[in-house]
């Protein structure tokens, strides 16, 4: 087989290569040129930007027979034995496969074994996130105590559950997520050197389906060249890639603004006839109103918009959609993004978020006109208001008697979760005692963990209770609206999950709901499986003072109640 995928043939060789990592780079070419070099590196960030590349290169750095160097050279033997893996000085471990005790041990056993044919033994432990507890102990002691001759560099995308012990005791380097202009320079750079055709579009396609990996972006590309014919174009990455034009999502955009329900839905279906993924679909919309939001903002500064292409369109609904519109649209969005992971026909919830949309109030999005007559207005109730201040206001008491009058009480209307009470009800009928249990026995320990992981999520998550829980999700009540609503960000929800995943050993799926709407879908589901409700609003029915006493002196562990 002689033809090579393109990110196997492009794979960075040099620093310079590396694209978008300069403030690593630079960190470790001044340290090689002051042969200062450590003796273990971590390697963070999302996935192809250059990690195990960047170790691979400083093996040939440190080894390279012209060091010290700030490149290498990738000419003398040991760079040239450690590209194509002769070189048995420098090893490369994948720990997604390699996770137990016994694979370090032989580590460490090996490890103050000098090198044969190079300065520098290397061992470069990929996903080392994957190692068990007792391989990560054996690896500590490696640590503490290294030989002079040894390096270890170590590569992960999830560091977060890496021993602080072991973070200690490397020189941490965080790869950022590469840009589209980076990214499109690099494609550049490549299609030249291979004599391929790409459009500018294409490319810039290829670089906002990547989500900022490089390896991502070249393997979009080689599809996308095997799927054309000689000149790859626009409409030839977003067939591989499953994206949708921006073309089109402009004018869906447009359909919006003019409140154009038929044309939304006629895009739609075009859309869905052409076999595009209806999820797929909403999060480039989510993201096309992020960038407008973005534009809006700070529209100098094009470097933020992500996804978009600043054209005409583009341009007209930034200045003319209000900021608050442009929230409701983007949180709709995301509800009905999160509502087709429970079902089976993803289409209809995009077709009722677009519907949705086109009918919401655009009170907020004021004309010039209007807003002079607001101010107006505004100015002319301040002015009366100066003028009660300074005369007084005079109260007749037959006015008194008639104001006496009870009037009508207006409660403000709680904003709901977002949740589905149907997806919270299939929930409860998988639900088990023992399973919430098992979520309750270890909540303190989990909410102790994410207050040392993060202080601003332990913060939103503290009065929560779990009141529900089944083999792959649980139910979590909130007392506020508003700190469900926060729960509910990829970031928090994210790091709950993945504290609870390493405390109980398995994947659990967060669900966040109201205490009030908790209350009433309990109450609806006990009703429709004939079941009694518990006493007092959803609480347990009072239990005997003693039994409460001695519970609270000795915990439930220690206690047998005999009836």
């Amino acid at each position: 087989m002689s033809y090579q995928a393109l990110y196997r043939v492009w794979r960075p060789q040099t620093f310079e290569d590396v694209v978008g990592q300069g403030h690593v780079t630079r960190t470790i070419q001044n340290a090689l040129m002051q042969q200062k070099i450590s003796h273990a590196y971590l390697f963070t960030g999302p996935r192809g930007t250059g990690k195990t590349s960047a170790a691979k290169i400083i093996a040939k750095a440190i080894n390279c027979e012209k060091a010290p160097v700030a490149e290498p050279c990738n000419e003398c033997s040991a760079c040239l034995g450690i590209t194509d893996g002769s070189i048995s000085d420098v090893i490369e471990i994948d720990a997604a496969s390699n996770t137990g005790v016994d694979d370090i041990r032989d580590i460490r056993d090996k490890v103050k074994y000098a090198p044969s044919s190079v300065s520098y033994k290397v061992y470069i432990i990929d996903e080392v996130h994957m190692l068990s507890t007792g391989a990560f102990n054996a690896l500590l002691k490696t640590l503490e105590e290294p030989p002079k001759h040894v390096v270890f560099i170590l590569a992960t995308t999830e560091p977060h559950k890496i021993p602080l012990t072991i973070i200690s005791r490397c020189q941490r380097f965080d790869m950022r997520r590469i840009t589209a202009q980076d990214i499109v320079g690099r494609l550049e750079t490549i299609i030249q050197a291979q004599d391929i055709q790409v459009e500018e579009d294409a490319l810039y396609q290829v670089a906002r389906a990547a989500d900022g990996g490089m390896r991502d972006a070249l393997s979009i590309l080689d599809q996308a060249i095997s799927y054309s014919e000689a000149n790859v174009v626009l409409d030839d990455v977003l067939a591989v890639t499953g994206s949708v034009s921006q073309k089109m999502i402009s004018k869906i955009a447009m359909a919006f603004y003019n409140k154009d329900v038929a044309e939304a839905l006629n895009a739609v279906e075009e859309l869905m006839d052409h076999g595009k993924d209806a999820a797929r679909f909403i999060e480039d919309l989510i993201y096309y109103y992020r960038d407008l939001l973005l534009y809006q903002t700070a529209p100098q500064l094009e470097e933020v918009v992500e996804r978009v292409k600043i054209d005409e369109t583009f341009q007209e609904l930034g200045n003319n959609c209000a900021k608050e519109w442009i929230y409701a649209v983007i949180e709709t969005l995301n509800r009905s993004q999160q509502e087709m992971k429970w079902t089976n026909h993803p289409r209809i919830f995009l077709e009722l978020a677009l519907v949705q949309i086109c009918q919401e109030e655009t009170s907020s999005q004021a004309t010039g006109q209007d807003q002079s007559e607001l101010l107006n207005r505004i100015q002319k109730l301040e002015n009366e208001l100066n003028t009660l201040k300074e005369k007084g206001i005079t109260v007749n008491q037959s006015e008194d008697a008639q104001e006496a009058k009870p009037k009508k009480q207006f409660k403000p209307s709680r904003q709901k979760s977002g949740v589905s009470h149907g997806k919270i009800k299939e929930m409860l009928k998988k639900a088990t005692k023992q399973d919430l249990m098992k979520v309750k026995s270890v909540w303190g320990e989990v909410m102790e963990n994410v207050r040392q992981e993060k202080v601003s999520a332990h913060a939103w998550l503290k009065d929560s209770e779990p009141v529900a829980s089944t083999e792959n999700a649980f139910l979590l009540s909130f007392q506020y609206d508003m700190h469900c609503q926060m729960a509910t960000k990829d970031n928090i929800r994210g790091t709950l999950e993945q504290v609870l995943s390493r405390t109980l050993g398995k994947q659990l799926e967060m669900v966040a709901i109201v205490e009030e709407e908790w209350k009433q879908v309990r109450s609806e589901f006990l009703k429709s499986r004939d079941e009694p409700e518990t006493t007092n609003e959803g609480e347990e029915p009072a239990e005997d003072p003693l039994i409460a006493e001695a519970r609270r002196l000795v915990g439930d562990d220690l206690l047998d109640i005999q009836t």
